[in-house]
């Protein structure tokens, strides 16, 4: 719900332009994930060529969606996403890379980036909406839209870049879910979020709902994960992170 009138600025927009549709307004989702899963859900993808995620107080680069278009032609992909310039309300900016090398299981552990990033091939988003209608009841309970639909592209073989060229400038506030990982109060708030057990389980969900009908090598135990460990996190300093987690069992398996 807005209370800053956007939803009448959009109303009037739509007078103004046939290719605006507004979707029924008025019910609380209570998370950023329902809310995006019910715009895949109810907007008819097959209108378009490609998709964007937008979040309402991030700025986009102007060429933003034209990059990311014509990166998806040139490369052949289904799916893009960049890395982000996080500003901060003291006028601070930060570069966060999230463009590392993909890793063979690094869907399981962690998303491409932040949602506003990504830009789809509309046929190839069409695909996790079919599982999302399908298997509604079990995407309740995902926190992260932007982390199961990585997640899902790359467990159905279907190819996704992660530029580092930065297209959004990404708003930091405190209503953030996870927020940019930056500093120590962002580092201890993960830390908090793996000792209370929210990341492991996030994590089985996301394995068993990517994963369904569609085979894997995946195993969410703990000698698999030892001796993979290069292979869950895109960053080598996340992964010997993650390690140190899993011997020293705050991350438990």
């Amino acid at each position: 719900m807005s209370d800053d009138h956007s939803y009448e600025l959009c109303r009037d927009l739509q007078k103004k332009n046939s290719h605006i549709t507004l979707l029924s307004y008025g019910k609380k989702y209570g998370s950023a994930a329902k809310n995006f899963f019910r715009l895949i859900r109810d907007v008819n993808l097959k209108k378009f060529e490609y998709i964007s995620l937008a979040d309402q107080d991030d700025i986009w680069m102007s060429d933003k969606l034209s990059y990311a278009i014509s990166e998806i032609v040139r490369r052949n992909v289904e799916a893009f996403s960049s890395d982000i310039i996080v500003f901060f309300s003291n006028g601070k900016e930060t570069l966060i890379k999230k463009s590392h090398p993909q890793k063979k299981f690094d869907y399981f552990f962690e998303s491409a980036g932040p949602g506003c990033t990504y830009v789809f091939k509309s046929e190839a988003l069409q695909k996790f909406k079919n599982s999302l209608i399908v298997n509604g009841n079990k995407f309740r309970s995902i926190t992260l839209h932007d982390w199961i639909i990585y997640a899902y592209f790359r467990t159905h073989n279907m190819i996704w870049h992660i530029d580092s060229k930065p297209l959004i400038k990404y708003r930091s506030h405190n209503s953030n879910h996870i927020g940019p990982n930056v500093g120590i109060s962002a580092l201890m708030k993960r830390y908090r979020l793996i000792k209370s057990g929210w990341y492991i389980n996030q994590v089985q969900k996301i394995t068993k709902i990517s994963s369904i009908k569609n085979k894997t090598s995946f195993k969410l135990e703990k000698i698999f994960l030892l001796k993979n460990f290069l292979q869950l996190r895109r960053s080598s300093r996340d992964a010997f992170i993650l390690l140190l987690l899993i011997l020293l069992s705050i991350f438990k398996v």
